[in-house]
């Protein structure tokens, strides 16, 4: 979940410590302070970056609603022959991969 707030509504790690180095500097102002929320900031820019342009994380949603999909054919279909069951995950894998490679495609930003 690069720099989005997740599924429940709260902030991400990143986005804490971005948030509590900000308050930090906000209340005191050093120099210090401003360095630490620099860098906190840079770190959380740069890992964004990267997960846009590695497309990562987008690799990984891909991949849980994969194996979630498999999940629930099995346990909807818990009497499925092992020819069944074996095309059905041929065919969701084929889904996946189909849907990282339109990743080298799409615009990073």
């Amino acid at each position: 979940m690069s720099g989005s707030v997740n599924s429940g509504g709260e902030m991400t790690n990143a986005q804490l410590f971005q948030q509590m180095a900000l308050l930090r500097w906000l209340t005191s102002q050093t120099e210090e302070d401003r360095r630490i929320l620099t860098s906190v900031t840079a770190m959380q820019v740069g890992r964004e970056l990267l997960n846009r342009i590695t497309g990562q994380d987008k690799v990984d949603t891909y991949k849980r609603e994969c194996i979630l999909s498999i999940s629930e054919f099995l346990r909807e279909n818990p009497r499925a022959s092992q020819a069944t069951i074996n095309a059905e995950v041929e065919k969701r894998v084929l889904v996946f991969a189909a849907r990282v490679q339109a990743l080298e495609t799409a615009p990073i930003f």
